[in-house]
């Protein structure tokens, strides 16, 4: 994350790079917080602060407990934790989301950095995308994707009375969801996401005099949209409104940046940017959704710059290390700093291989381990899920690159390398304009390992388009970390390092 103040009264889009979609906030005197879905991964929904809107820190995940949070073997990737709702109310932190597979549940905290509560189940409330919100009686309504509501009494987490459909948004428009409801002024507004989370995603809203309905649509619904434009920023929609101190306005939305030629691929996941908001007899009207954007209009608060290496030397990981399902800690060890990861299954095709790994924040970047693979077999990753991965791996005096894309896993290139620990390497470079094709994907990887001179030796280069959503489905983006295919392997140290972006992310 940036640590400079906004150059120009400006700051850059998206203000969470990477892997951070549908995201939900809500400010509490001057600090905002922020929620993400988090899929597959343990721990589960990252929770940020900020004092500005603009510059976000890390500072927990909700599920980050075996006893909160449940994700089977068998559960396929982009499954798992969808789309929380966070919200302040009665002196506590609400947090409401879903876990495909298993039903919708209820976390609180009095600190958003944790500890939360054990989850409180939900399973008389159907549908995904849950949302929470109280009238001025203190009643509660969850509504959720479709769009149903409930009433529900959010403690025990019991329904009152029968669901009941609200508003299903723009006439033909496909997969009216991410429900919020916001008492504003004399209305209650109601605004969904609609036109599917890909290229026709968008935001509309409609008002009422009650939070029961009846809704009465925006005449200028969608309120945002990028559809059938050459905007860089693509995909944009499942939105949340929150005031600022000044009474301003503001909308945290997901979106996406696509790369290379036609139909254009994603890679770093669906992330999260932000955008003014005004109002106009009644309605709110959204201001653009750029690279670069004029900033809110009080002091800006940065937050302290991440270290891009970690020498595993805290004794415990930082709350953005992620894992594929669980953690066990019988096969996740910090010791003498140094992070020990045991084989759970023999490669990453394996939905519960031991991998410790961080979002890909930045289209141009460089990632570095040192590895002592003696007692095992493990690697360097890059990852989108079990059927699309890159990875350059070490073992038995060999360093390998494997590429798995959809059925085909294969051994790209082999190099013998002298027994020892090794620095294996990953840099990632988006396709230039110079020599563009229409065919061209979004980057190229380059995988290796460096000599004892410290050069780059690279072993294969490999396109990125197999490892974006567009190729492989579902909602993530790529996670690149260290992981354990046979035995045990340790590793020193993990450096994460930008290289230069476009528009550099300030986070």
């Amino acid at each position: 994350m940036s640590s400079t103040a906004w150059p120009d009264d400006a700051f850059a889009n998206p203000v969470i790079a990477g892997f951070h979609p549908d995201p939900s906030v809500c400010r509490v005197g001057d600090d905002y917080y922020l929620a993400c879905s988090s899929f597959e991964y343990f721990p589960g929904v990252p929770v940020f602060h900020s004092r500005d809107l603009v510059h976000w820190e890390q500072i927990g995940n909700a599920l980050d407990r075996p006893s909160q949070l449940v994700l089977p073997a068998t559960m396929p990737s982009s499954a798992g934790v969808y789309a929380p709702t966070l919200r302040h109310h009665d002196g506590r932190f609400w947090l409401i989301t879903t876990n495909v597979g298993i039903g919708n549940l209820i976390v609180t905290a009095t600190d958003p950095a944790g500890p939360w509560s054990e989850p409180t189940p939900l399973p008389d409330v159907a549908g995904i995308d849950p949302d929470l919100v109280w009238d001025e009686q203190g009643r509660c309504f969850c509504t959720t994707a479709g769009v149903s509501q409930v009433e529900l009494d959010p403690v025990s987490g019991k329904v009152i009375g029968e669901p009941r459909r609200l508003w299903s948004g723009t006439p033909g428009a496909q997969a009216p969801e991410a429900p919020h409801l916001y008492r504003i002024g004399d209305y209650w507004y109601l605004m969904i996401a609609e036109g599917g989370t890909e290229r026709g995603h968008a935001v509309s809203i409609a008002r009422g005099l009650s939070p029961e309905g009846p809704f009465e649509p925006c005449p200028a619904n969608p309120i945002l949209t990028h559809r059938g434009t050459h905007r860089p920023i693509q995909n944009t929609g499942h939105a949340d409104l929150v005031e600022g101190p000044d009474g301003s306005w503001w909308l945290v939305l997901l979106g996406v940046r696509p790369g290379g030629g036609t139909p254009g691929w994603h890679v770093l996941g669906r992330e999260t940017f932000l955008a003014p908001v005004t109002w106009v007899d009644g309605w709110p009207v959204v201001g653009e959704v750029a690279p670069r954007m004029t900033a809110p209009g009080w002091a800006p608060a940065p937050v302290p710059t991440p270290p891009t290496r970690d020498d595993f030397d805290a004794g415990v990981l930082h709350p953005r290390w992620l894992s594929i399902r669980s953690r066990p800690s019988a096969y996740t060890s910090l010791d003498e700093g140094r992070l020990t990861l045991r084989a759970r299954g023999d490669s990453l095709d394996h939905p519960e291989v031991m991998f410790v790994g961080r979002r890909q924040q930045h289209s141009s970047c460089t990632a570095r381990t040192l590895i002592d693979p003696a007692d095992g077999r493990g690697g360097l990753a890059v990852r989108l899920d079990e059927a699309h991965h890159y990875e350059v791996e070490v073992g038995d005096g060999q360093v390998s690159v494997i590429a798995r894309i959809g059925s085909v896993r294969s051994a790209v290139a082999t190099r013998t390398v002298p027994s020892g620990p090794v620095t294996l390497r990953v840099d990632t470079q988006p396709t230039g304009s110079a020599d563009w094709s229409p065919c061209n994907g979004p980057d190229v990887l380059r995988l290796g390992f460096e000599n004892i001179a410290g050069g780059f030796e690279v072993l294969a280069e490999l396109d990125g388009r197999y490892l974006s959503t567009e190729v492989a489905g579902g909602f993530t983006g790529r996670v690149i970390g260290m992981y354990a295919a046979a035995g045990t392997v340790r590793f020193d140290w993990f450096d994460y390092s930008p290289i230069t972006d476009p528009v550099e992310p300030t986070a």
